[in-house]
């Protein structure tokens, strides 16, 4: 019963197949070869129907619109399949070919179909072989209706054109494979050429078929993922003998020139509708900045603009989606041997044609119209043919027992085949998904270059790689809102259109989104501080943090040689004192750092300025002490005797500072305070306010330092026991020094990094004054006990005596203390 039932479907196909054959009185030009196997190939060689009616309502279809290049895409195939056989890649089976012209209509294709399909129908003994395989069609709304009758017998069909992302579903078209990506890959691909360039507000122009509806609606869903906006889309007629193309045309040219703001239009149309577009573009002034964005359907199609009247430059710059290219080298040499060998188009009337009309220049002509991404697909489309009838004949004797369409359109959902060195197979879907590459059109002497590859897509990694980069084109809806303004949607208008409203002050616009749209809103501004985690603040806090260490370390010394002569010379409380303020100076530094507010501010500057007062009044009284000591004139040293009160001189030094940071924190105290820097960020940062009362402060400081240097350097020439005062002239220099670079230095620095030149100030200042007064005692302390004596410190006052002018008898007649007495004076005070 199932037998019948196959047989009588099988019988009614065929009387479809041939009403359908026969519809119509003239008989189809085809080309031909004989072969074991005959594999079909689908072109639209020419690429539209011109329909007249007659009187009786007959109708007569004439193909019109000849494409040389479409002629050149049926002679890759032809190539291949030669090629193929003279090799002998099957052993002795041979491939033949039936190639027919689908003149770029859906009907007139599904007319021409059942001549692959009539050697199936035939029950005679001497039937011919019927067509196991198509190649074609390459316009996808063509392949979804000739996939569909041929599935009815199980013939597969390899398509090298058609993208349509319907195609992919299995369940509606089992027979159909491709040897190109479908169209969702490529809407992904122009994306990612308009997000990489900045391109957000860009028109679009596609047709009525179903490549054009399919690529542009997965188109719209990349580029709204992205913030890109379509400015306008024109749909034209697929047909290109519909009667409205005219007026589509006419009304799409006017909304390119309209919109003059759109700089970047993606076309899926037709080569045709591109020529006629370009036409009545070419007088158009804003023409040459505009840049097209070509699908693969016309972006190798140099013949739509006519170079002889008009360069590439007049209709602005192209760039184009096209398929994996293929070498062209074997192509080439087969088109040249074209007029030698008559074979070639013996049975081939298209062929024929051409070479009648274009004589000896035929050749130079078929070359020109080669398009490598045809090259690839096609020759990769016989390759996978040619693979599953090697697999299928391996232990079969294919001349006897003859090969189903079914059985090889398994094989080819199996095969593995190979081109140029690499392997390739249909994934589940029947898609093959090699790589984009992205072609700029250039301009020479004599004609359009179509072949220059500037980028790559992949398709498994979803990623686009420039070779080169394309001029700077910008097309936006509206200009990119400057930082401290915010983008505001405008109503009835897309998001990509939109106003620019300045932000408040404690806001900035968002920068990353700027770089590529525009901010969509305003946005808390990054603080910027003197952070913890800077390197230099944490190179300073290290060398702080040593100079804390280093001062403990001294006064642990200190300490434990209390009764020395050499702690006891540097008035031994006065030194613990002063190692007491550069620990509190040290400890100041820190609080430059981090994040600063109200509290920080006012006690950084306080502390440091007490401390440092505190540390240069010590000096103060270890300078008066020392010169006190080696004062021989009586008159002069009652005078100092009386003067010299230490603590209170310290009191009074350290009142002053009181009186000046009181006042200042009283009247306007430091506080925190922010200002936007180059950079659009907030630098938060200590306001001194009062700048009179911070100069005063630091001004304190260098009277007391001054007053330190003129006494010490008095005494710069008494005994090496007693060189304190030429140390303490050293320490004062380096205060100076390091203080008068900081004025100018920090006039001029305006970032983040004003508190580490205070810090850098204070540090050297401290250091200056640890090193030069405790460094050299330390070093005698523990490195040269013999000189920590008194044996030692009376030889060198009695040398000392011996140097200066008059003997000791001399100086005692003038009523002058005798200079031995002075090591006691020292050492007991």
């Amino acid at each position: 019963m199932d037998s019948w039932r196959k047989i009588k479907q099988s019988f009614s196909f065929c009387i479809y197949f041939v009403v359908l054959s026969h519809h119509g009185t003239k008989s189809f030009e085809q080309a031909t070869a004989e072969g074991d196997i005959i594999i079909g190939g689908l072109f639209p060689i020419h690429e539209s129907v011109n329909v007249t009616v007659n009187y009786d309502g007959s109708e007569n279809q004439i193909c019109d619109r000849f494409s040389t290049a479409n002629l050149v895409q049926s002679l890759i195939m032809v190539q291949a399949l030669e090629e193929i056989n003279q090799k002998q890649e099957l052993g002795n089976l041979t491939l033949g070919y039936l190639i027919l012209d689908s003149c770029g209509d859906v009907t007139t294709a599904l007319r021409k179909i059942p001549s692959f399909m009539k050697g199936n129908c035939n029950t005679s003994a001497q039937q011919s072989s019927p067509v196991l395989a198509v190649i074609g069609g390459y316009y996808s709304e063509i392949a979804i209706a000739v996939t569909r009758l041929l599935n009815l017998e199980y013939i597969p069909e390899i398509s090298y054109g058609a993208t349509s992302g319907l195609l992919s579903d299995k369940t509606r078209f089992p027979s159909f494979m491709r040897t190109v990506p479908q169209d969702d890959h490529q809407a992904r691909a122009i994306s990612e050429i308009l997000d990489n360039n900045g391109w957000t507000w860009v028109g679009v122009l596609t047709t009525d078929g179903e490549y054009g509806r399919y690529i542009t609606e997965r188109l719209w869903y990349y580029t709204n993922q992205k913030g890109i906006c379509f400015a306008f889309t024109s749909v034209l007629p697929d047909d290109l003998n519909d009667y409205s193309l005219g007026k589509s045309i006419e009304s799409t040219v006017k909304t390119i020139i309209d919109n003059e703001n759109v700089s970047v239009i993606v076309s899926f149309a037709k080569p045709d509708h591109m020529m006629y577009i370009f036409q009545k573009l070419l007088n158009d002034p804003q023409g040459t900045r505009r840049v097209w964005l070509a699908s693969d359907i016309w972006s190798q199609s140099p013949e739509i603009l006519n170079t002889k009247k008009h360069t590439l430059s007049d209709i602005g710059t192209i760039i184009g989606v096209t398929f994996k290219s293929g070498n062209t080298t074997k192509l080439e040499r087969y088109l040249d041997d074209l007029d030698e060998n008559p074979n070639h188009h013996k049975n081939n009337p298209f062929l024929s044609t051409f070479l009648k009309l274009h004589g000896l220049t035929s050749s130079e002509e078929l070359k020109t119209m080669i398009y490598p991404s045809a090259v690839f697909s096609i020759e990769l489309a016989v390759k996978a043919i040619a693979q599953a009838v090697e697999d299928l004949c391996t232990d079969r004797d294919c001349k006897t027992k003859r090969l189903s369409p079914l059985e090889l359109r398994g094989a080819l959902r199996k095969a593995k085949f190979h081109m140029d060195g690499k392997n390739y197979s249909f994934d589940p879907h029947g898609d093959l998904n090699a790589e984009y590459d992205i072609i700029l059109w250039n301009q020479t002497s004599e004609s359009l270059d179509v072949h220059d590859i500037v980028a790559h897509y992949s398709i498994l990694q979803s990623s686009l790689t420039f070779i080169s980069q394309e001029g700077n084109v910008t097309s936006k809806c509206t200009d990119s809102c400057q930082p401290g303004y915010s983008k505001t949607s405008v109503s009835g208008q897309p998001h990509c259109c939109y106003q620019c409203e300045p932000c408040f002050k404690e806001f900035e616009s968002n920068l990353n989104i700027l770089m590529i749209l525009c901010s969509s809103k305003c946005l808390p501004r990054k603080i910027d501080f003197l952070k913890w985690g800077d390197v230099y603040l944490i190179v300073l806090l290290s060398f702080t943090s040593l100079g804390a260490v280093l001062t403990i370390v001294v006064g642990i010394i200190f300490l434990a040689h209390w009764n020395t002569p050499v702690v006891r010379s540097s008035v031994g409380p006065i030194s613990i004192l002063l190692l007491l303020s550069l620990m509190i100076t040290f400890t100041s530094v820190i609080l430059f750092g981090g994040p600063p507010n109200s509290y920080q501010c006012q006690a950084r500057q306080v502390v440091f300025g007490l401390s440092f007062t505190l540390c240069v009044s010590c000096i103060m009284v270890k300078s008066f002490k020392i010169v006190l000591a080696f004062e021989f004139d009586p008159d002069t040293q009652n005078v100092l005797k009386k003067l010299y009160k230490p603590y209170l001189i310290i009191a009074v030094c350290m009142a002053g500072q009181v009186v000046i940071v009181t006042t200042w924190l009283v009247l306007s105290p430091p506080s925190t305070d922010s200002e936007i820097t180059k950079d659009n960020m907030k630098l938060i940062f200590c306001n001194e306010k009062l700048i009179p009362a911070f100069g005063a402060m630091l001004a304190y400081i260098g009277l007391l330092a001054l007053i330190c240097f003129g006494v010490a350097y008095k005494g710069r020439k008494l005994p090496d026991s007693y060189n304190d005062a030429k140390f303490i002239t050293f320490a004062m220099l380096i205060y100076f020094i390091s203080w008068i670079m900081f004025g100018p230095v920090y006039v001029n620095v305006t970032d983040k990094y004003i508190p580490a030149v205070e810090m850098v100030v204070i540090l050297i200042s401290a250091y200056g004054i640890l090193f030069c007064q405790f460094f050299t005692k330390c070093y005698i302390i523990l490195c040269k006990k013999e000189a920590n004596t008194e044996k030692s410190f009376r030889r060198d006052i009695r040398n000392y005596s011996r140097d200066r002018k008059g003997s000791e008898d001399e100086l005692s007649s003038k009523g002058i203390e005798n200079p031995i007495c002075v090591l006691k004076y020292v050492i007991s005070n």
